[in-house]
This record gives structure tokens, sequence and C-alpha cells, in this order.
């Protein structure tokens, strides 16, 4: 665990436990702009290598590990709502990245496939594909992993955040 801030000695009196309260609150507002300073910087790397947002190299990678995945089933992959998934598509394909084929009894379901040129990118790009914040909270313990999902359901509670927020790719923020 970084320590950013040395921690002040214990002392029973409010003011010195007030001030011991600001330093742990500022410890952790630092630590929080270093996750957030990784995710950014990990999406201009990948962007400036490759051209195309993190969030579409997820979506292109998702694409070429199941092919004639569906809208709704790429949004699944990615836990993000379906007008997101469909936003990329749109994007992705206007690139000639991605191809949107109609086949099957249902013609109003695609499918979705890797052109040439999505394959090349993901050659490119620098992993994890997904980012790097998902990579480090799949490699918790449950443990760990519950811990952190409460006291950060306590912090979204104080700061009264719309859940709509939740289903937005950190790229595309």
């Amino acid at each position: 665990m970084h320590s950013l801030n040395p921690v002040l000695p214990p002392d029973d009196t409010t003011a010195d436990l007030d001030a011991q309260d600001a330093y742990a609150a500022a410890r952790v507002l630092r630590q929080f702009r270093l996750v957030f300073n990784v995710v950014k910087t990990h999406f201009q790397q990948v962007e400036k290598k490759v051209g195309v947002g993190g969030a579409q190299v997820w979506a292109l990678h998702v694409v070429s590990q199941q092919p004639g995945i569906g809208v709704h089933g790429l949004a699944r992959a990615m836990d993000v709502r379906q007008p997101t998934a469909s936003n990329l598509v749109k994007s992705l394909t206007d690139q000639g990245l991605l191809q949107v084929r109609k086949e099957g009894p249902d013609r109003r379901a695609v499918q979705l496939h890797l052109l040439p040129p999505g394959h090349e990118i993901l050659q490119r790009a620098p992993g994890p594909f997904a980012g790097v914040l998902p990579q480090a909270l799949a490699s918790l313990d449950a443990v760990t992993l519950a811990r952190l999902e409460q006291d950060l359901g306590q912090l979204i509670g104080r700061l009264g955040a719309d859940d709509r927020g939740a289903g937005i790719p950190l790229a595309q923020m």
C-alpha cells in the first residue's frame, strides 16, 4: 500500500482527530488520483498507438473473441448499456473496422464481425484490451473485492451519484 502522507500520531483530542481525518481523506483522494491517472494514461497510450479509443479497442477485442456476437451480447460482455454498445458499433462500422450482418432466420438481429483493419488495430494495440482497471480488479481476491465494493458503495452514496453513469466505459469519460 502506498503511503502518501504520514499518519499523525494518535491523540485523544478532538482537534487532533479532526486533523487525522483530514489527512486520511487527503491520502485517499491522492489514491483516487493515482488510479484515475493510470487509467487515463493507458487509454491515451492506446489511442496514440492505434488511433481509436480504448472502449473501441475493447469492443473490437470482444468481437474478435466471439465472432457473430450481437449488440446486446457486446453490451453484456463490456458491462455497458445497449445504447452505448450501439454507438460503439456504429463508430467502428463507420471506420471500416467492423461489419454488421443480418444472418439467420431473424433478420432483425445483427451479428458483428471484425474486418481486416480491425484485426490490424488489435495486433498493434497495447493490452489489456479491457483496460488496466478491470484487469487489476479481476486480480484481487474475493474478500478484497467485497470490502472494496462495500466501501465504494458508501462513497457513491455520499456523492449522490446517478447509477446510469455506471454503464459508461471509463475510456469515454
